[in-house]
């Protein structure tokens, strides 16, 4: 059944029209296909030193946040550094990847299609209308971002063959690897002409926007060393999908770093030492949270610092019930609340938290 259309303007924020969060400014920089290349993602940690916080905060589409931007120069700075090629579009360019692709695993090669759909995104002047919340994304078939609710996804079948799914539902179209960047342009502007209020593709009552559920396969977010022909990848999980400006520099020695919609980044083509030459750890996966306070004043708690790390837990706190942030994989739902949390939907008293996880 159709989600009702929003009533409000979407607000999803950018870099040209940030969010007013309580820790100052919150911009938004887009990365289609989760791809940063060394110069960008120095460029991109010295803009977070120079005008927020100091931190890079990856998001849950494979994108980056700055937050507490306060001092002025961040789009200039980003145009500089190639991550503003349009700032017309810089809102819808949402492009999900498959990370490990042309790395190990999958039925095809989606590497080059991100960009390739940036460029007619960019193009495209009707494009830029899109709403802030519309996702594509190119699965190699493993099935890891078609899990991710894109609106319009290209899933391989084959290594030159996909099928379109709508809001996660497959249509039963196959597409050639060739012409899904054309395909998915097209399904944009089609949503673009029929989309009135709606958002997203899930929201609209057409039937012709409807497929048939593909159930998610089992996801492991890529963690630790990664063996690859004729050589290694590796994955790094920093705690809360937060990195500082350090941190990212040191990833930037590797080369280019693919940021996935899991918090977390892959390189790509790595020695095997990579951890010793990083300087810090992997971080185990699982416990994610919301900014929590001081960062969002809708927040009732700290819930970064009052957050459960345990091996083999998988639990997102959030500091309201609007849960920002949480994965799309199952997990633990705790939410802050007067005294304590909500444990999916079990109430626990703060000193009991961990007791209870």
């Amino acid at each position: 059944m159709p989600t009702p259309a929003r009533v409000r303007a979407d607000a999803c924020p950018g870099v040209f029209a940030p969010h007013d969060a309580a820790d100052g400014p919150l911009a938004r920089v887009r990365l289609p296909g989760g791809t940063i290349s060394a110069a960008q993602l120095h460029a991109l940690a010295e803009a977070a030193e120079a005008c927020g916080d100091g931190d890079l905060h990856l998001t849950s589409r494979g994108n980056v946040q700055l937050r507490g931007v306060t001092r002025p120069g961040l789009a200039a700075r980003l145009t500089d550094a190639g991550l503003l090629p349009s700032p017309s579009h810089e809102r819808v360019r949402n492009v999900l990847a498959s990370p490990l692709s042309g790395v190990r695993g999958g039925l095809a090669d989606v590497r080059g299609l991100a960009a390739a759909l940036d460029e007619v995104l960019c193009a495209t002047p009707e494009l830029a209308s899109l709403p802030g919340r519309f996702l594509f994304a190119f699965d190699d078939g493993r099935g890891d971002v078609a899990g991710e609710g894109a609106d319009v996804c290209w899933l391989a079948v084959g290594p030159s063959e996909g099928t379109l799914l709508f809001a996660g539902g497959d249509t039963g179209r196959r597409v050639a690897r060739a012409d899904a960047v054309a395909v998915l342009a097209e399904v944009a502007l089609a949503f673009g002409r029929a989309r009135g209020s709606a958002w997203r593709v899930a929201e609209l009552d057409d039937p012709a926007w409807r497929g048939t559920p593909v159930s998610r396969t089992s996801l492991e977010v890529p963690a630790g060393l990664i063996e690859r022909d004729g050589g290694f990848a590796a994955g790094v999980v920093p705690r809360f999908g937060q990195l500082s400006a350090a941190q990212a520099r040191a990833l930037a020695e590797f080369g280019t770093v693919l940021v996935t919609p899991w918090k977390s980044v892959v390189l790509p083509d790595v020695p095997a030492d990579v951890f010793a030459r990083l300087g810090f750890g992997e971080s185990a996966w699982g416990t994610t949270a919301c900014i929590g306070r001081p960062g969002c004043a809708k927040s009732r708690a700290d819930v970064r610092a009052d957050a459960v790390f345990r091996p083999g837990l998988r639990a997102h706190f959030s500091g309201c019930e609007r849960r920002c942030g949480k994965p799309s994989q199952s997990h633990v739902d705790v939410v802050a609340e007067a005294g304590g949390y909500r444990i999916d939907g079990r109430w626990v008293p703060l000193d009991e938290l961990k007791g209870n996880l």
